[in-house]
């Protein structure tokens, strides 16, 4: 079903149907083009008897997948041409797909798990981590929200962590990200071809159990550095609703022998991010706990992004992170007179502008 060409590649190995994102120069990133193409594949995957399970999995060691094609995205929303909005809305609808399969869905991920690359891996049953992952949602830093269903995960982590990582976009290790209930277990890199071989030999009909009970066996203890060190600190500023009170508590702990370098640090962050994310990325994050489904989150989510295409900090924030390059933005929202828009404006229906559906 690919060739060496081909951004996705999708074959059965075994019980296994495999989907290998296979763009590793660009990280895996991901377009419009390689969501539907993983779409068909999964669904032939869960259609077909003789697959007992699905491997998600990324070409190369740098990343598993660090997000969507932002280029491509900026480029669809100058050209108002519905490319975004199109990969926004079928990259939502193959989210939900994964997290509901008929099927044990695994995610074998090496590298950097960002952005897009989170969306694919944090909704799913079985998700294996390497120590060398890094994993984040960035999106402050280039004017947008932690979309792919972040708002309704990131807003149930215990400890105020999940709105620690969507207001700062900080990247965390793979022991902090498995203490946070972001990754299930840690299988060291020289081990996962040999876990991935075993996953390939189960057969029809393997339930979760069975792939579970398979992948710890497998599995190493790691250590979650940041919040063993800094989760009280985080717990205590992060804890708060209000941005201001979230700022004011970082910097209180200024003197903490413990906390006081960490707190100014994350509190300098917080400041170089767009202040227009960061509201809207509280508000939702706010409605995500309040949701009942990961859906409508996604649908919250899609309408937020979609309106990011209106919004001047979208265009800076990526013009200094991933064009110019000069990480300098200069944000838009912090001037003199701005308004942070209504949250109903944002999240309103357009005409003419579909919202992801859900049905098969």
């Amino acid at each position: 079903m690919g060739n060496e060409q081909d951004t996705v590649i999708a074959h059965r190995e075994g019980g296994a149907g495999v989907i290998r994102l296979n763009r590793p120069k660009a990280l895996n990133a991901l377009d419009l083009g390689m969501v539907r193409s993983m779409r068909r594949a999964l669904e032939m995957f869960l259609d077909d008897p003789a697959v007992a399970l699905v491997i998600l999995e990324g070409e190369g060691e740098r990343a598993f997948c660090a997000g969507g094609d932002i280029r491509a995205v900026v480029a669809s929303g100058r050209a108002r041409d519905g490319v975004a909005e199109a990969f926004w809305r079928e990259e939502y609808e193959l989210l939900a797909r994964l997290a509901g399969a008929s099927k044990p869905v695994v995610a074998l991920t090496d590298g950097i798990v960002m952005g897009g690359g989170a969306g694919l891996v944090m909704h799913l049953r079985h998700r294996v981590a390497t120590e060398r992952v890094r994993f984040a949602m960035p999106e402050v830093g280039i004017g947008f929200l932690p979309d792919v269903g972040a708002t309704f995960v990131l807003s149930r982590l215990e400890g105020a962590f999940g709105r620690y990582l969507a207001l700062t976009g900080e990247p965390i290790g793979a022991g902090d990200a498995i203490e946070a209930g972001l990754f299930d277990c840690c299988i060291p890199s020289n081990r996962l071809a040999d876990l991935r071989a075993q996953l390939t030999r189960l057969q029809p009909v393997t339930d979760h159990a069975t792939v579970a009970a398979l992948i710890e066996g497998e599995a190493d203890q790691i250590g979650a550095p940041l919040l063993d060190h800094h989760g009280t600190a985080i717990a205590e500023a992060f804890g708060r609703e209000d941005l201001s009170e979230i700022e004011t508590a970082l910097a209180d702990m200024k003197s903490d022998p413990v906390h006081g370098d960490f707190a100014q640090r994350t509190l300098a962050t917080m400041q170089g991010r767009s202040p227009w994310s960061m509201a809207l990325t509280n508000q939702l994050l706010a409605a995500g706990e309040a949701s009942k489904t990961l859906e409508a989150c996604l649908i919250r989510e899609f309408r937020a992004a979609c309106f990011c295409l209106e919004v001047d900090d979208f265009y800076e924030g990526v013009r200094a992170a991933v064009i110019d390059k000069d990480r300098n933005p200069q944000w838009p929202s912090r001037r003199e007179g701005w308004r942070q828009p209504d949250l109903g404006v944002v999240l309103a229906e357009r005409d003419g502008r579909p919202d992801p559906s859900f049905d098969r």
